[in-house]
Formats: C-alpha cells, sequence, structure tokens
C-alpha cells in the first residue's frame, strides 16, 4: 500500500495509530545509525534512506534522475517492512543478519531478497535494525552498487 505523502511528516501523520509508535522508534534508529550522508525522503511511497544526488550524481540506474536507494522503512497492509539494499547486495551482510535476528527477536524471520516483515508490533528488534543500518557507509553501498551493476551488465 503506497502513501502519497510527500514528506516524511505527513507519511508519519497518515499511519493507523498502533503503527505510529513502532514506526517512530524504527526511523529515529535508522536516522541515528546511518551515515550522515544518507537523506531521509519519500521514496516508492514510503519513507526512504538514499544517496542524494549531490554526493552521487550517476543517480539509480532504473531512472537516473533519482537518488540512490539504500534503506525504505513502510508501513504495509499486515506488517511493518524494512527494506536494505545491501543484504539483497553482499551476501556476508544478509548471513550476518539472518545469523544475529534470533539473539534479537522470538519469532521465525520473515524476509524476502531485501524486505524484513514485522507482523507483530511488540518484537521487533529495534537494536538489531540499528546494527544494520550502521553496517555500510555511503561510500561502500556506492562502490558495492556501482560493482554490481557493472558486472551485471557485462
Amino acid at each position: 500500500m503506497q502513501s502519497k505523502a510527500t514528506t516524511a511528516e505527513s507519511y508519519m501523520a497518515e499511519l493507523p495509530e498502533e503503527r505510529k509508535a513502532p514506526m517512530a522508534k524504527l526511523r529515529t534508529i535508522i536516522k541515528a545509525n546511518l551515515d550522515p550522508l544518507f537523506e531521509e525522503c519519500m521514496n516508492y511511497g514510503m519513507l526512504g534512506y538514499v544517496v542524494p544526488l549531490r554526493h552521487y550524481p550517476d543517480g539509480y540506474h532504473c531512472n537516473p534522475k533519482l537518488p540512490l536507494p539504500f534503506m525504505n522503512l513502510a508501513s504495509q497492509k499486515n506488517f511493518i517492512a524494512v527494506y536494505h539494499s545491501g543484504m539483497y547486495a553482499k551476501k556476508e551482510l544478509l548471513d550476518w543478519f539472518v545469523s544475529e535476528y534470533p539473539k534479537h527477536c522470538s519469532r521465525k524471520l520473515d524476509m524476502g531478497k531485501s524486505c524484513v516483515r514485522f507482523k507483530k508490533m511488540d518484537d521487533i528488534p529495534y537494536e538489531l535494525i540499528g546494527q544494520l543500518a550502521a553496517k555500510m557507509t555511503t561510500q561502500a553501498w556506492i562502490d558495492l552498487y556501482e560493482m554490481n551493476i557493472k558486472t551485471s551488465k557485462k
């Protein structure tokens, strides 16, 4: 369920009451732990954390006018989702997250390629999400992105 909000504040304001506190806490933790060169914005109808065009003018290969996406946070119909492109692009990071998850959460990991879904608001591993956000610098993400894109285009 994509939001039509144009700012992070308006996105947060339109959330259902039961989602506001966990989304606010996740947003705060992500912002506190991300490399400060990442920037928060609305991205694909959800909160996005991107490499702004002023730091990476090439932009996103799918649409070079857009900043390079890195993380997203969304309140979906049946869950809260944290999307992390680094886990999709770097197996070691994914393996780390999968092995750490049971140490922080009693529920089974519900995950897609880069999406971690939280259906129960009372068991979100906030500390682990903060650690995940801190695992990659802006430059490390750019380097990994370029390596994967250039490799995939050969």
